[in-house]
C-alpha cells in the first residue's frame, strides 16, 4: 500500500511545475505527504495548487524560464518568509486555509505587509509538505552544496545598496563583465535575499565564471534567518568560488544597509574584514549621504558610489560634492581597464589596512 502511494505521489509530482528554489532537489526522495502544516520550517518543500492568480502570474521554473500559471496548476515550492519594501513582506507559516506565493521563485508563506502598488498575491493551497520514506520533511538544506570554507585566497568585493531597486544586480554584472573582460576568473555570489533567477541569470549573462547564491547553501530566503547561518553561508559561498577557483568574487547583498539581515552580517568585524572593499548603490544624492553615514558607523568607507544615481548627472554631481567619493556608471564598470584598476586600487587598500 505504502509503495502504491508513493509510486501515486510520484506521478503527481511529475505534472507539478517546480520553482527555482527547489533546483537542487532530487524528485525521487518524496515517497509520502505531511499534513501537519503547524510543523513547517523555512526551507521544507511543499506541493500546492494555485487557487487563484494575483501578483506572481508567473512561476520560475528549475530550467530558468518562467511558466504562466493558471488556477488549477500544481506546483512544488519552498515554504519561507520574505522582506521585500516594494512588493512583500510576508512569514514562513502554512494554512490549511491557503498560503501566498511571496516570489516567483519559489518562496510560499504567509503575506503580512504589501506595497500600495502590489496586488494581492497568489493564492494557493496547500496539499502537502513533501518527506522521505522515513517520514522526514524534505528541506533545501538536504541539498545545499558541499561544505567548503574559504582560505582567505579571494579578493572579495561587496556591493551593498540604499534600498530594493537601487541597482545592486546592475553593478554586480556590471563588475563581473569588466573584470572578466580583464581576464580575472570571477564570480557572483548573492548573499542575503529571497529566491529567484532574475539576479542568478543577469549574472550568468555577464560571464561570471561562477554563480552561486544563499539556496546553494540550503535556505529559499535569509530574511528572519539566525546572523550565525548567514555568516556560515557566506563563508560557503566564498569557498566554492575558491573551489571554482575564481580570483575575484562580486557580492551582493540584498535590499538596504538598514535591513534586518544585511545590517546584521554587516555589523560584524570579522565578515566585514573579509571584503576588500564595497560599492553602494544609490537611487539620489541625499540616500547616497545617509548611506554613507550609515556605512561609516559600520567601519565601511565605501569605494565608490554606483546604481540608479549614476542615470542622473546632476544627482551624480551633487552626490560627489556631499561625499567625496566617485560615482561609477555600469559602464565604466565594464570597462575592463577600469574595472580592474578599481581591483587594484581596493587591494592595495586592503594589504595597506
Amino acid at each position: 500500500m505504502k509503495n502504491e502511494q508513493t509510486r501515486m505521489l510520484q506521478n503527481t509530482l511529475q505534472t507539478a511545475k517546480w520553482a527555482f528554489s527547489t533546483r537542487r532537489v532530487q524528485r525521487t526522495d518524496a515517497s509520502q505527504l505531511s499534513h501537519d502544516l503547524a510543523q513547517a520550517d523555512s526551507g521544507d518543500l511543499v506541493l500546492g495548487r494555485v487557487l487563484a492568480v494575483g501578483a506572481h502570474p508567473r512561476l520560475q521554473l528549475k530550467d530558468g524560464r518562467p511558466s504562466d500559471l493558471y488556477e488549477g496548476d500544481l506546483i512544488v515550492v519552498a515554504c519561507g518568509a520574505r522582506y521585500a519594501s516594494d512588493q512583500f513582506e510576508g512569514i514562513a507559516v502554512l494554512s490549511d486555509e491557503g498560503a501566498d506565493l511571496l516570489a516567483g521563485g519559489g518562496c510560499l508563506g504567509q503575506m503580512r505587509q504589501r506595497h500600495a502598488k502590489m496586488k494581492m498575491p497568489t493564492r494557493v493551497q496547500v496539499i502537502g509538505l513533501l518527506q522521505d520514506a522515513d517520514g522526514c520533511t524534505l528541506n533545501l538544506a538536504r541539498y545545499a552544496t558541499p561544505l567548503a570554507a574559504p582560505s582567505g585566497v579571494l579578493t572579495v568585493i561587496g556591493v551593498v545598496g540604499a534600498s530594493m531597486n537601487a541597482g545592486k544586480t546592475s553593478a554586480v554584472a556590471s563588475l563581473v563583465h569588466g573584470l572578466e573582460g580583464a581576464g580575472y576568473r570571477t564570480a557572483a555570489i548573492k548573499v542575503t535575499g529571497t529566491g529567484a533567477f532574475g539576479d542568478w541569470n543577469a549574472y550568468e549573462d555577464a560571464g561570471a565564471s561562477f554563480v552561486t547564491d544563499f539556496t546553494d547553501a540550503g535556505m529559499v530566503s535569509t530574511y528572519l534567518q539566525p546572523v550565525e547561518r548567514l555568516e556560515q553561508a557566506l563563508q560557503h559561498l566564498l569557498g566554492a568560488a575558491e573551489q571554482a577557483a575564481c580570483e575575484v568574487a562580486v557580492v551582493e547583498f540584498a535590499d538596504g544597509v538598514l535591513q534586518r539581515e544585511t545590517a546584521a552580517l554587516l555589523e560584524k568585524p570579522e565578515v566585514r574584514g573579509q571584503f576588500a572593499g564595497f560599492l553602494y548603490a544609490t537611487p539620489d544624492a541625499l540616500a547616497a549621504v545617509g548611506g554613507q553615514l550609515s556605512l561609516q558607523r559600520l567601519g565601511i568607507q565605501p569605494a565608490a558610489l554606483t546604481g540608479l544615481i549614476s542615470a542622473s548627472p546632476l544627482n551624480a554631481l551633487e552626490a560627489q560634492a556631499a561625499t567625496g567619493l566617485p560615482v561609477l556608471a555600469r559602464e565604466a564598470l565594464r570597462d575592463p581597464a577600469q574595472a580592474a584598476s578599481l581591483l587594484h586600487s581596493l587591494s592595495a587598500e586592503a594589504v595597506a589596512c
